[in-house]
């Protein structure tokens, strides 16, 4: 935990600055860091606390059908607690005031009373059928939840994608939707098709982790599921509506876990086609970019970026083929605009402390012309 972050009114601050910085078109956004503060220590939900009426993340106001049986659950949950809650508090408050004590009482000792075998067995028998009737009311939910996801087929209107969990960062890969192979690679924001009337259209992603355990959780479309290095977990998403849907990593993974966002774009059909038509693509080529293009793949950038068509095959960091497509930079810390890609690009440990890209220190020219050409990859 960074202890750089000691008092509520700073988070408070940062939260503000952050909803100003993003609120005019709904994306999650950190101010620079430049080294002064770490907001690392802090709950992700702190910080976005103040963004909720616009972008909710409520639980309890589910747009698929397994939040929805989620949601049902916990308010199942918390009615029955609620309604022990009541009798206990009930029964407790009684007793006090029916054997109070009375200053006429000459008693100083109420009488003592060993054993009732009916309170016994109301008091043992009551909270079992509680629990068990809870145990199979969140059997049958995690049932529903967690069904294995078929195999793809053509016209099933399905979309598959495999989940890599990164530090600090998510990697989607596409792999079939509608039957159809896609075989492309994304970073940061998963688009999906939303379902439509009469016309259901999940997305069946495949969890994974290339390094530490994370744990992907987009409240409003599903529950948390854990991302674990070695084994493979599943997870069924149905956008009711269109939208984007925020999430968060839900499983501390290092020092910038609570920096580690999700972002869930859910389109109408049609939209979500062309958008599959643009990403399969190779990068775009353009002749007035070309020395940007040398420029970027003289350094060591293609030792971990890919940008397909090219010779930057590497995988070990995003895919930046279609980079200036995505809305925001870094797992959604920072809006993707040139001015910000700009200092990304010079100096990514001011904005992330800890990630896995260094500063090149690249000289101006350099720096310019594979910016430039960052900039063309639409």
């Amino acid at each position: 935990m960074n202890s750089s972050v000691t008092s509520l009114p700073i988070v408070r601050s940062l939260a503000t600055e952050r909803r100003n910085d993003i609120l005019p078109d709904a994306s999650i956004a950190m101010p620079r860091n430049e080294g002064a503060l770490n907001v690392d220590a802090v709950g992700p939900w702190m910080l976005l606390a103040d963004d909720c009426t616009t972008e909710n993340l409520s639980i309890f106001d589910p747009v698929s059908p397994h939040a929805r049986a989620i949601a049902n659950l916990s308010n199942l949950v918390f009615a029955v607690t609620g309604l022990i809650f009541i009798v206990v508090c009930g029964i407790l408050l009684y007793s006090l005031w029916r054997f109070r004590s009375r200053p006429d009482d000459p008693s100083t000792e109420p009488a003592q009373v060993y054993g009732s075998q009916p309170i016994e067995v109301a008091w043992t028998v009551a909270p079992a059928l509680i629990v068990f009737f809870l145990v199979l009311i969140t059997t049958r939910t995690l049932w529903d939840v967690n069904a294995d996801p078929p195999l793809p087929h053509p016209n099933d209107g399905a979309l598959f994608v495999t989940v890599v969990g990164r530090q600090w960062w998510w990697e989607y890969r596409y792999e079939t939707y509608d039957g159809r192979p896609l075989g492309f690679v994304t970073a940061n924001e998963l688009h999906i098709p939303a379902s439509e009337p009469g016309t259901e259209r999940p997305v069946y992603l495949k969890l994974e982790s290339a390094d530490v355990c994370h744990s992907f959780w987009v409240p409003r479309l599903a529950g948390k599921v854990d991302l674990i290095p070695g084994r493979t977990n599943r997870l069924t998403l149905v956008a009711e509506e269109q939208g984007t849907y925020l999430g968060q990593c839900a499983e501390y993974c290092g020092t910038q876990h609570a920096n580690m966002l999700i972002r869930v774009v859910a389109q109408n059909p049609a939209d979500f086609d062309s958008w599959l038509a643009n990403q399969s693509l190779p990068a775009r080529e353009d002749p007035a970019m070309s020395e940007g293009k040398q420029a970027f793949l003289a350094q060591s950038c293609i030792n971990c970026h890919r940008v397909r068509g090219t010779p930057a095959q590497g995988g070990y960091a995003p895919d930046l083929t279609h980079l200036m497509s995505r809305q925001t930079l870094a797992s959604g810390q920072i809006k993707n605009t040139p001015e910000d890609l700009n200092h990304w690009v010079r100096d990514p440990q001011q904005i992330k402390p800890g990630s896995l890209m260094p500063a090149f220190g690249l000289p101006t020219r350099d720096h310019d012309l594979i910016v430039r050409y960052l900039n063309s990859l639409h």
